[in-house]
C-alpha cells in the first residue's frame, strides 16, 4: 500500500515517522524549505519515550506542493491520503490528494476544526472521504525536528457510517501497525465535534494569554472563558443534530487540561512562530454554524475576534 501524508508539520511528522516503521510505501507532501530538508536530510523524530529516530530521505518520496504539478512518478499511485496540514491549506491539499490517489483511493482529514471533510468530499466524492481526529501531541522546533510529546489515538470513520472496507480498512491497519492507536468509529461526526469542543476551549484561550494548557486550571478567568466557548459549541452541535453522547463538559475539559498541562497548544505555537492560526475553522466555524441554527455564540465571537486581532497586529509576522 502507498500512503501520502499531506502537510508534514508537527502532527504530520508524527504520522509520517510512525508509518516509516511499517512496510507501506510513503509519499511526504510539504513545501519550500521543509520539503527540501525532508528530501536532503530526512525526518528527525523525538519519541515520547525519549528516543531519537533518524529517518533517512530514502524511506519516502518527497513532493514539494509549491513546485508545480505532481510528477508522473507519484501521480495516481496512492491508495490513501492523510491530510495533516493547517486549515488554510485544505483546498490546495484536497487538489493534491486528488492528483496523488488512485481512482478509488480514500482521503482522511485529521486536522483541527470543521469543514475539512466537506472540502475533500466536494472534490473526491463523499464515498471516498473519511472523517478523522487525532489526539497525539507534538511540536516542531526551529530546526524542523519533530517532538512527539504525548501519545493519543487516531480515530477514523466513513462519513455515512458503516464498517471499514477496502483501502479504508488497509489504512486503518497500517496506522494501528504504526503504533498510532487507530480506532474505527461508526459515528465519526461525534468524534470531530467532541475534539472541536476541546479545541475552542483550550487553543484560543491559551494562545491569547500565552500560557500552557494547565493554566486553565490555575486561572479562574481563563477556565470560565474556555468552558463558555465549549458550552456554546456543544449547544450548536446539538442544534445541528449531532449526538455528543453523555458528556460532562467541565469534567471532560478538566481531565484533558490535566493530562496536557505542560503542552503548548498548536494555536499558541502558531502565534509564537508568527504563523496564521486555525481560528476560522474553530471558533469561526462555531459562530457561523451557530448563526445558521439560531444559537448565540458570544464567547466564540470574542475569542475569534481577539485571535484575528493578534494575526493582524504589526508585531505578527
Amino acid at each position: 500500500m502507498r500512503i501520502a501524508v499531506l502537510g508534514v508539520g508537527s502532527i504530520g511528522g508524527v504520522v509520517l515517522g510512525a508509518l516509516c516503521d511499517t512496510d507501506v510505501d510513503l509519499v511526504a507532501v510539504s513545501r519550500g524549505g521543509l520539503a527540501a530538508n525532508l528530501a536532503e536530510i530526512g525526518l528527525i523524530l523525538h519519541t515520547p519515550e525519549g528516543t531519537i529516530e533518524m529517518i533517512p530521505p530514502e524511506r519516502f518520496i518527497v513532493v514539494d506542493s509549491g513546485a508545480g504539478p505532481v510528477s508522473g512518478q507519484v501521480r495516481g499511485t496512492c491508495e490513501a491520503a492523510i491530510i495533516c496540514g493547517k486549515a488554510a491549506s485544505t483546498s490546495v491539499l484536497a487538489q493534491l490528494a486528488e492528483e496523488l490517489l488512485v481512482d478509488d483511493g480514500v482521503a482522511v482529514s485529521i486536522q483541527n476544526g470543521l469543514g475539512h471533510s466537506e472540502t475533500l468530499a466536494h472534490r473526491l466524492g463523499r464515498e471516498r472521504v473519511l472523517g478523522g481526529s487525532i489526539t497525539h501531541a507534538a511540536w516542531r522546533d526551529s530546526e524542523e525536528t519533530v517532538h512527539w510529546v504525548g501519545r493519543g489515538s487516531v480515530r477514523l470513520g466513513a462519513l455515512d457510517g458503516g464498517s471499514p472496507m477496502g483501502h479504508a480498512a488497509r489504512l486503518l491497519n497500517a496506522l494501528e501497525e504504526a503504533g498510532l492507536n487507530a480506532i474505527w468509529c461508526e459515528d465519526v461526526g461525534r468524534v470531530v465535534w467532541r475534539k472541536l469542543l476541546l479545541n475552542v476551549a483550550i487553543n484560543p484561550v491559551c494562545a491569547i494569554a500565552g500560557v500552557r494548557n494547565g493554566a486553565l486550571l490555575e486561572i479562574p478567568e481563563l477556565w470560565e472563558q474556555g468552558l463558555a466557548a465549549m458550552s456554546e459549541a456543544a449547544a450548536v452541535a446539538r442544534a445541528s443534530g449531532v449526538d455528543l453522547g453523555d458528556v460532562d463538559l467541565a469534567d471532560h475539559l478538566r481531565k484533558v487540561a490535566e493530562a496536557t498541562a505542560e503542552n503548548r497548544c498548536s494555536m499558541l505555537q502558531d502565534v509564537m512562530a508568527g504563523r496564521a492560526t486555525e481560528i476560522d475553522s474553530l471558533c469561526g466555524a462555531v459562530v457561523e454554524r451557530g448563526e445558521a441554527v439560531g444559537i448565540p455564540t458570544p464567547a466564540n465571537q470574542a475569542l475569534h475576534a481577539l485571535v484575528k486581532g493578534i494575526e493582524r497586529s504589526p508585531e505578527f509576522s
